[in-house]
């Protein structure tokens, strides 16, 4: 490829450790799609005939074609995603090939590239975060009133419901497309005309290319377009927090799914066995989840440790910014699929967690806002006497509903039976009214807000 600078090959070693067409030829749509835009421009602008461009287009097209039919032979030797498809262009159409690189450079080409292939996965993962989404305001609308243990430090704290807890994760998920959306505006922007790092002396028309791919406008400044990695950096550090969200939620599936917790079944399709344990039912799947969230985390990490110390403006440095970039999103997309499938295939068991809802003393903050509310008490007047009669109850070993009315004089004179009105899972949430609350209205009511939101975004998308 050097020929006019260089009189001899590259070593063997030292074209393994620059070849990256093993990897980068994923950016091939990419990169076909960003020079059918260059030469549409080039023949507009007058930089080269259309006879020229018409050419070139459709050999381009005849590429494309070869790469998805898998017939396309990729080489080493070649480099690059950005060489090989050059190369196959000049043996389709001849020397012509050689114009399609005017007024532009790998550095311009491949940023584009990796623009457009990011944009893309960054709209699909939307889309999967959105059926994730509907799944578990689904699964929140039918377990509206399910009541469940709600912990603190893994400790019982208060009663709350199923369906509360599900769309706890639907929150999550809104600011995680949220984030990803926010990095797609950033990212939308066209590197190409840039050239190599100053620009070019061509008569270009970088709007038109922009337009054409659809980016909002070129990017302003040529040392930064080829330079520049905040868009991977900031959708990988997006897809680390989503991440993050769904091996919480593969954790909590993981402890809900043990004997000990008993809150759910998951069927044969989302479980594994036991190569000598022949009762076992592993949560494989969501542990998988959990575990895979150590890539992502890992990539956003390898590429800030690639950039950290890299002068304007490209470096080869920068070839490995892809294969990690690819693997995270890739490894996020198949972990929201995964975590899909398990949240519509779970069946809460209504019965264990009801029966768990009141461990631990959790209605005890419903017996000390009862306190304020009905005796006047100041609050932490009332925390100091409900401790003292959680501490009767765990030393009888019951449950503070147990306690009988004299008991409960003992540490305040003035209670009287409408104590026990209070104390009870299903009576606690359904008195957590407040907006964002437990009570099993509100969760239909923000199922259904949900289930409404998404289901306009589908239509949106047609």
């Amino acid at each position: 490829m050097w020929g006019g600078r260089f009189e001899t090959g590259p070593a063997e070693i030292m074209e393994e450790i620059n070849a990256s067409i093993d990897f980068d030829k994923r950016l091939a749509a990419q990169d076909i799609r960003g020079s059918l835009a260059h030469a549409a421009m080039l023949a507009e602008t007058g930089i080269l005939s259309r006879e020229d461009v018409g050419a070139i287009s459709d050999g381009l097209k005849s590429i494309l074609a070869e790469i998805e039919a898998g017939t396309f032979t990729f080489s080493r030797a070649l480099e690059d995603i950005h060489m090989n498809v050059e190369s196959r262009l000049r043996e389709i159409v001849g020397p012509t090939a050689g114009r399609l690189h005017t007024a532009r450079s790998r550095n311009d080409q491949v940023a584009t590239d990796m623009r457009l292939w990011v944009r893309d996965t960054a709209d699909a993962l939307d889309l999967q975060l959105a059926g994730l989404q509907q799944a578990l305001a689904e699964k929140a609308q039918a377990f509206a009133g399910a009541v469940m243990p709600g912990f603190t430090h893994l400790q019982s704290a208060q009663p709350v419901t199923f369906g509360h807890h599900c769309l706890a994760y639907v929150e999550m998920l809104a600011r995680d497309r949220g984030r990803l959306r926010d990095a797609r505006a950033r990212l939308n922007e066209c590197p190409l005309g840039a050239a190599a790092l100053a620009g070019t002396s061509f008569p270009i028309d970088r709007a038109m290319t922009a337009k054409a791919l659809g980016f909002d406008r070129p990017t302003a400044n040529s040392l930064d377009s080829v330079s520049d990695r905040d868009f991977a950096l900031e959708t990988l550090s997006a897809a680390a927090i989503c991440a993050v969200h769904l091996s919480r939620l593969a954790e909590e599936i993981t402890l809900w799914m043990t004997p000990q917790f008993a809150f759910i079944k998951l069927s044969d399709a989302f479980t594994t066995g036991s190569s000598i344990m022949p009762q076992k039912r592993n949560p494989d799947a969501a542990e998988l989840v959990r575990g895979k969230t150590g890539r992502v985390l890992g990539a956003l990490q390898g590429l800030l440790v690639v950039m950290k110390g890299l002068p304007l403006t490209y470096s080869k440095d920068m070839q490995e910014d892809k294969e990690g970039v690819f693997d995270a999103l890739q490894t996020l997309s198949l972990c929201i699929a995964a975590m899909t499938g398990m949240v519509r295939d779970l069946e809460p068991d209504t019965k264990a967690m009801k029966k768990w809802a009141g461990a631990g003393f959790s209605t005890a903050t419903d017996l000390a806002d009862w306190l304020v509310r009905v005796l006047n008490l100041p609050f932490r007047d009332a925390h100091h006497v409900t401790g003292r009669l959680v501490g009767a109850a765990a030393k009888r070993g019951v449950g503070l509903e147990k306690l009988t009315l004299a008991e409960m004089q003992e540490a305040e004179p003035r209670i009287t039976q409408e104590i026990f009105d209070v104390l009870g899972v299903e009576k606690s949430v359904k008195s957590r009214t407040s907006y964002g609350g437990t009570a099993p209205a509100n969760v239909k009511r923000q199922a259904k807000r949900w289930l409404g939101q998404l289901a306009k975004e589908a239509a949106a998308r047609g």
